[in-house]
């Protein structure tokens, strides 16, 4: 029934009239139906205008006047014709895109935990005094906490070297065998090829097991890539001609496990790593057993010089840099880190006042040293020590040792933002990765650390999350929060708990990148360079003669060359901006000594490096250079 059916027009001013019974009975019908409808309205106007009263009123008492309320001004037609927004923990504006209140608590305390990894520029130059003070102490003796293991390489390409060489590296699981053919230009070109180390081989019973293998396979690279070298060199030692030095490849040995060097083509095997277990190989020389092997076997190839892959590393970047002088460091910063720098001979005493060492160069009075400076201030006398540190040390394989690879290499830092994540997980007053309900985060969800997820085990984040986390500029830290969703089943991260995660792990990342300019710091003082132009030896020089560099375009006898390697410095973003930051905090550089350090990736230390090594070594000429 329609309001239009059921209402009578009423005439105020006519007189009553009687009516008869059947007209009395409709009259009471209609005013009966007239007084249902007007009630309905009423409750239905009631419900929709009842949230607005008390507003209404109490806008009303707080002006302390009362404004005219007619038909065309009713009170309720004064309010917004919204309702009013509850007290609640977020303000949607749109479907998807919220602003949630935040909590200060989190990011107070990642703030909190980021500053438990600040190194200031006070520590940076205490660290540096000890770094040197250990280089020196390391020069002098053995079992010292700076290694200092002298080389025995002399002298630093220039660029100018010409020749074939070979290089192979036992670095782990895999052996790689390849051949540089150095043009003489500071460019070169290489071929190489890889093969998985067979499981039995790594625990067999004899070196000669695993040795025969790696022969075999310089054997099978030199039948596919220098098939006319390696026949030739076959038939005139059928026909008796053993002699044919000429055409002997110079070869450098790259060995990534402990050894004890005696030689620059000698050095005996102290241990094994990386899941390798020949007892029968402990305190053999390793460039003695490959080179049996390699002799039964009748290949032209000699085992020149034995090598550390940070060694390769100056040699590679010395090599292949334009500038006048030879590079100063070479320096690892990835999995590992190392460096080995070039040091006046008469400095390295406990090699020139041993009688039992073996022959070196000593033309040039300047040897390569192996810092190992992993193991620097083992006795964390500047080393920062946060509970972070301290619980990841107590968790690793060797407590006590290593303290400051592990507050710089990559094996570590992944770890230790896991510590400290799940430090503030663990804490029920700190709401990371947590949420009250699904309109405190900007997704519309709860957040939720699955079972599976991978922080809740040892080493389960690895470093490459901390280049994503400095790295990423996306609108809401998009890039990052999809990071942890995929790799780490951290599923509907909120843009504050990401933002916290990326606070901390900038944290991690600044310290082991100022860490790392402490080595460096120490290196380019304590050897002088800062004073007066002083070049690193170079092969050219021995023979008399002193090329340019590449191609220089400018004076650069005052550059200090750096070459470095490893994940971190080619991929964790700014990490070179904040070892150069903590380069001019250190009084004795600054920022005059800062601008005149150049550094340069240099790669392939295991391949190119170990061939200029055997260049420098070798006293046969390679085939190409006869």
């Amino acid at each position: 029934m329609s309001l239009k059916q059921t209402t009578l027009p009423l005439h105020l001013n006519s007189p009553p009239r009687s009516l008869n019974p059947h007209q009395q009975e409709n009259s009471y019908l209609t005013r009966s139906t007239v007084a249902a409808v007007v009630v309905l309205l009423l409750a239905l106007g009631t419900g929709l205008f009842a949230p607005h009263l008390h507003h209404a009123i109490l806008r009303l008492a707080s002006r302390g006047q009362t404004p005219g309320i007619t038909l065309r001004n009713p009170i309720v037609f004064q309010e917004p014709s919204i309702c009013p927004k509850p007290e609640q923990q977020s303000e949607f504006v749109g479907t998807f895109n919220t602003k949630p209140r935040r909590s200060m608590a989190l990011a107070e305390q990642a703030k909190r935990v980021a500053a438990e990894f600040d190194f200031c520029d006070d520590a940076v130059g205490k660290a540096v005094k000890e770094f040197i003070r250990e280089m020196d102490e390391g020069l002098e003796k053995e079992g010292t906490e700076l290694s200092q293991i002298p080389t025995y390489v002399t002298a630093v390409p220039n660029g100018t070297e010409k020749g074939l060489y070979m290089a192979v590296d036992l670095g782990g699981t895999n052996f790689r065998v390849c051949s540089i053919q150095l043009h003489g230009n500071t460019t070169f070109s290489l071929t190489q090829s890889k093969v998985a180390i067979p499981h039995e081989l790594m625990v067999a019973k004899t070196s000669k097991e695993l040795f025969s293998f790696l022969a075999k396979q310089i054997e099978a690279f030199l039948k596919l890539h220098h098939e006319d070298h390696y026949v030739g060199t076959v038939k005139r030692r059928a026909g008796g001609d053993e002699n044919q030095q000429e055409e002997i490849f110079n070869l450098g040995f790259t060995f990534s496990f402990p050894v004890h060097q005696i030689g620059i083509n000698k050095g005996m095997l102290m241990r094994w790593t990386k899941g390798f277990d020949i007892d029968d190989a402990v305190g053999k020389d390793v460039c003695a057993l490959l080179q049996q092997e390699i002799d039964e076997l009748h290949l032209p190839v000699k085992v020149a010089a034995l090598v550390n892959d940070t060694v390769g590393t100056l040699m590679a970047r010395s090599y292949t840099s334009a500038g006048k002088t030879g590079t100063l460091l070479g320096a690892i910063f990835g999995t590992g880190t190392n460096g080995a720098y070039v040091e006046k001979l008469d400095k390295v005493s406990k090699l020139t006042k041993d009688k039992d060492a073996g022959e070196y160069d000593k033309s040039t009075g300047e040897m390569i040293v192996n810092t190992e400076w992993g193991s620097f201030d083992n006795s964390l006398r500047t080393l920062p020590n946060n509970p972070y540190d301290i619980e990841l040390d107590k968790n690793s394989v060797n407590p006590g040792i290593q303290m400051f690879e592990k507050r710089v290499s990559g094996m570590f830092l992944g770890e230790l933002l896991r510590l400290a994540l799940l430090k503030l997980v663990k804490d029920p007053s700190v709401p990371l990765f947590t949420d009250e309900n699904s309109a405190s985060n900007d997704v519309h969800s709860t957040t939720q650390i699955h079972d599976s997820s991978p922080i809740w085990k040892q080493w389960g984040i690895d470093t490459s999350f901390l280049s994503v986390c400095a790295g990423d500029h996306s609108p809401g830290l998009r890039m990052l929060r999809q990071t942890l969703d995929r790799d780490y089943d951290i599923s509907a991260v909120s843009a504050e708990d990401a933002e916290a995660v990326r606070e901390i792990a900038a944290a991690i990342g600044r310290r082991a990148a100022r860490l790392a300019a402490v080595a460096i710091a120490g290196i380019v003082i304590n050897t002088g360079r800062l004073g007066k132009s002083s070049a690193t030896a170079t092969t050219a020089q021995k023979a008399g003669v002193e090329p340019q560099r590449g191609d220089v375009d400018t004076d650069q006898s005052d550059e200090i060359d750096i070459g470095v390697d490893g994940s971190l410095v080619e991929f964790y973003p700014k990490f070179e901006e904040y070892m150069r930051e903590a380069l001019r905090a250190v009084p004795e550089i600054g920022a005059e000594g800062e601008r005149r350090v150049r550094i340069g990736i240099a790669k392939d230390g295991s391949g190119v490096g170990a061939a200029l090594i055997a260049l420098v070594a070798g006293r046969v000429e390679s085939p190409q250079d006869a």
